[in-house]
């Protein structure tokens, strides 16, 4: 396959000055973030602004998605302290807004469910006025652990389909979609009241009218958020980009997942599933008020 050139929509800024601030606070607190593990390219700007998103239970996956940069590998022990290490680092950085992921750990008998409630907890006892957003792994559909993390109540709880079905047997080959979909439609059945997200990737061979069954897919089991970004290729053992989509067709999908009903959508070339997490919340909050 010929290699497609990276166009001019898609040259970021890194916004290095802010960088080490931040990672020294990461650092000293042996932290982690998805900002750096998954190479988001956003990091530069959200680092400036001094916020970033907290990935929990060590560096290594024990899933091998082919579009994802996060290593697959052996997984680290897990520390006990984390939880609040993250809580000291939100209190830091003066955090109104945080989110917290974490690499999938299918070892851990609950898949890492109690260390997110432990942290959302920790976060909470610190800091009480921060809002919480958490990105979870799909626990392998286990209710109870997906329970766990609901019991802590956090604001937001993500869970990313990342592409079409159609795709799932390629690109991540280790989730299910229907998986994915069912653990987001349960929020909804056990906790009304904390508001789902969702988002995927384009770029990597999907049709349009794909996109658009899939944001009928997430409509049907009641999303609020979805985020819609372009997939950048990590490296080249890394599952190829097959498309570079225009931004005026981000904006197309934007519009008909609002015109569908979808309550909040942030969809373009550089949208990633935290990016501007905190003004997407406030918004989601207007719009239950009003």
């Amino acid at each position: 396959m010929a290699h497609v050139r990276k166009p001019e929509w898609l040259k970021i800024e890194k916004g290095r000055a802010q960088l080490g601030k931040v990672s020294r606070t990461l650092e000293s607190l042996h932290l982690n973030t998805v900002c750096t593990e998954a190479g988001c390219p956003n990091q530069g700007e959200c680092y400036k602004s001094g916020t970033a998103t907290f990935m929990l239970l060590g560096v290594n996956c024990t899933r091998s998605c082919r579009f994802c940069k996060v290593t697959t590998a052996k997984p680290e022990p897990v520390d006990p302290k984390e939880p609040e290490h993250v809580a000291h680092a939100v209190e830091s950085m003066n955090l109104k807004h945080v989110v917290i992921t974490s690499v999938t750990r299918d070892d851990l008998p609950d898949g890492g469910a109690k260390h997110f409630a432990d942290t959302i907890l920790a976060v909470r006892n610190r800091v009480p006025h921060v809002t919480i957003e958490v990105l979870i792994p799909d626990f392998k559909g286990e209710v109870k652990d997906l329970k766990t993390v609901l019991d802590a109540s956090p604001h937001i709880l993500n869970h990313n389909v990342e592409t079409v079905p159609q795709l799932y047997k390629d690109v991540r080959p280790q989730a299910v979609f229907e998986r994915s979909l069912e653990l987001l439609k349960q929020v909804k059945d056990l906790r009304p009241d904390i508001f789902t997200k969702s988002g995927f990737m384009v770029g990597l061979g999907e049709t349009q009218m794909q996109v658009l069954e899939l944001l009928k897919e997430l409509k049907n089991i009641d999303c609020d958020m979805i985020t819609i970004g372009q997939y950048l290729q990590p490296s080249l053992q890394h599952y190829k980009v097959r498309e570079y989509v225009h931004p005026d067709q981000f904006e197309r999908y934007k519009q008909v997942a609002l015109e569908m009903g979808i309550k909040c959508v942030a969809s373009g070339p550089l949208v990633r599933s935290s990016y501007h997490a905190e003004e997407d919340l406030r918004r989601l909050k207007e719009m239950s008020v009003s």
